[in-house]
């Protein structure tokens, strides 16, 4: 049982800077008037709200576990949106998000405070005929229990908060989802549950595979966020699960990490997915839930920027309330004949396409084209080279990696997911832990950046020249611990390769092995006389997710070669689109 093999610490009380004006345990129910601020620098109430303050909800084992419910003044019954996460249910005030907030440039004053981290604001909602609910999850702040990391624990206690609230008297019986991150990882969990009165859910980046997003990605125990995940959340008075200990102590696919993938093929409720190509926590789990849940009504929007502008973003609230105001309220609005697709094409430059409609992911007019490695020559072509020849580099040396370049002499766009397929060797190794890039260079072979934030101070600068990759865009990255390249036949496709990292497989002095790679979704455009470069390394050639965490450094000695031409087509697939 996965159960067996969960590990918990002990958590700690929730720190100053993360407790809010709202923290203080006061049960009850209190009128917010029109006008009301919670403090001088966030948004007024635009109309009166009911706030019932440290709600008692029990769940199916009998932990209790509280809740904040902000909902319309009025009779009518309402609709409610669950905003579900670690984060204390009134942090929206803390020194904590604000700060968060400046990080990436948005003022304070675009919410009112009263919302969760990452959550619905119920300024806007409430004054639109929707109730609010703000959950602290079991084991955080003052709920009971033992608090676990997305975890199929979380869909069940989710479950009973959602018919909970079906059936109170103000409620409407029509439950929605909504938020980002976290957020949006729990509605995975939550749907894949089927609550009776859970009617549709807005996941908004959000990973859907711990092993393979969080902890473990390509094989490699990259712990840095996890660990500012686990100590620097799930604040309470009992325990919380230790994912860092867990990580190290099963470091290939068991039942506790598969217990940490959502059912995909339970989840049938509409839903509005959001996502971006430049997470480089959510990319992929976003994507992968996209593919796999089997919702008919699903619709995906990849916007161009980061998930916290995007989501507060006045425009994308206005389209979110169309979804909801069709599902949750019953308004004719034409929602259903929304693309099922809208995507996003960066130029790096200025001038993205935004909102690109089509039916599918990658869309339809896209065509999988193979570019082949030369290491004669280092470019990237359409023809396989003849001659066989090989790339190195020593691991410890500088430079420890390789590249291959293409000129693209017409308008070209990339849509869809790349692929690497290589065939490499570790010359004075057992392994290798190899990171790839897809960059773009502009005609005179500079690469381009892009901030996916508000914030571009010297500040922003500093701290993206190397890391903090969600608020700064540089390219597609894929990575992957050869002894763990075996493919997992059922989820691989043609486009997306799949690993089981259910077993090691060392090489042996001389042995050339075959690897795939699945690198993260682009949307990409190529101007004539610009560059396409792919780079493989033994280095993080990103660095971390976000500021201020621990980076990972490969587990690599002797020579990486990777071996081109002849019989050793190396390759990387990518999706052109042909209009």
């Amino acid at each position: 049982m996965s159960e067996d093999q969960m590990m918990f610490v002990p958590s700690q009380p929730l720190p100053p800077a993360r407790t809010g004006i709202l923290t203080a345990f006061d049960p009850g129910t209190r009128t917010l008037e029109a006008g009301f601020r919670i403090a001088p620098p966030f948004k007024a109430l635009p109309v009166d709200i009911v706030f019932e303050k440290d709600t008692a909800v029990q769940l199916r084992d009998g932990t209790t576990i509280h809740v904040d419910v902000f909902r319309p003044a009025g009779t009518d019954p309402v609709p409610v949106i669950v905003a579900w996460s670690p984060y204390g249910k009134a942090q929206g005030t803390s020194v904590s998000v604000m700060g968060v907030f400046g990080l990436v440039g948005l003022s304070n004053d675009t919410v009112s405070g009263l919302e969760k981290f990452e959550a619905p604001d119920p300024a806007y909602w409430c004054a639109r005929g929707y109730a609010i609910c703000n959950v602290d999850i079991r084991g955080v702040v003052d709920s009971e229990g033992d608090s676990v990391l997305w975890d199929r624990q979380e869909g069940r206690d989710c479950y009973d908060v959602i018919e909970w609230l079906a059936a109170q008297e103000w409620c409407s019986g029509k439950v929605g989802m909504s938020g980002t991150s976290y957020l949006a990882v729990s509605q995975w969990f939550t749907a894949a549950e089927q609550p009776p009165h859970l009617v549709a859910i807005n996941p908004w980046e959000g990973v859907s595979d711990v092993y393979r997003d969080l902890v473990m990605r390509g094989g490699m125990p990259d712990t840095g966020f996890a660990q500012q995940l686990q100590d620097g959340s799930f604040f309470g008075r009992n325990r919380k699960e230790d994912i860092l200990s867990e990580a190290e102590r099963y470091p290939l696919m068991t039942e506790l990490w598969e217990n940490k993938i959502p059912e995909f093929e339970k989840i049938t409720v509409p839903a509005y997915i959001v996502a971006s190509y430049s997470n480089t926590l959510h990319t992929a789990g976003t994507f992968r839930a996209w593919r796999r849940i089997a919702s008919d009504e699903k619709w995906l929007r990849i916007h161009n920027s980061q998930e916290w502008p995007d989501y507060y973003d006045e425009t994308n609230v206005e389209d979110l309330r169309r979804f909801f105001d069709h599902y949750l309220l019953g308004v004719d609005n034409g929602w259903e004949t929304t693309p099922r697709v809208r995507y996003s094409v960066l130029d790096l430059q200025g001038g993205d396409e935004v909102n690109v409609p089509a039916d599918s992911f990658p869309p339809a007019d896209v065509t999988s084209t193979t570019f082949y490695l030369d290491a004669r020559t280092r470019t990237l072509g359409t023809s396989a080279p003849e001659a066989e020849a090989e790339a190195s580099y020593a691991v410890d040396a500088n430079p420890n990696a390789v590249s291959f370049l293409t000129r693209f002499d017409e308008e070209t766009v990339l849509v869809g997911y790349p692929k690497a397929h290589l065939f490499v060797e570790a010359r004075g190794a057992d392994d290798m832990d190899l990171f790839v890039l897809v960059q773009k260079l502009d005609r005179f072979g500079t690469p381009l950046q892009a901030f996916t934030v508000p914030n571009q101070s010297a500040m922003a600068h500093d701290l993206t020249d190397h890391g903090a990759t969600i608020l700064r865009y540089k390219g597609s990255d894929g990575r992957l611990r050869i002894s763990l390249r075996n493919l997992d036949e059922t989820l691989t496709t043609d486009d997306v390769p799949a690993h089981t990292f259910d077993r090691v497989e060392k090489v042996a002095s001389g042995e050339i092995v075959d690897i795939e790679i699945d690198l993260f979704p682009v949307g990409l455009a190529f101007h004539p006389g610009e560059q396409l470069r792919f780079v493989i390394s033994s280095r993080n050639l990103l660095g971390t997710l976000m500021p201020g965490i621990r980076e990972y450094i490969g587990a690599n000695a002797g020579t990486h070669v990777i071996h081109t031409g002849g019989r050793y087509p190396s390759s990387i697939q990518l999706p052109v689109r042909t209009k």
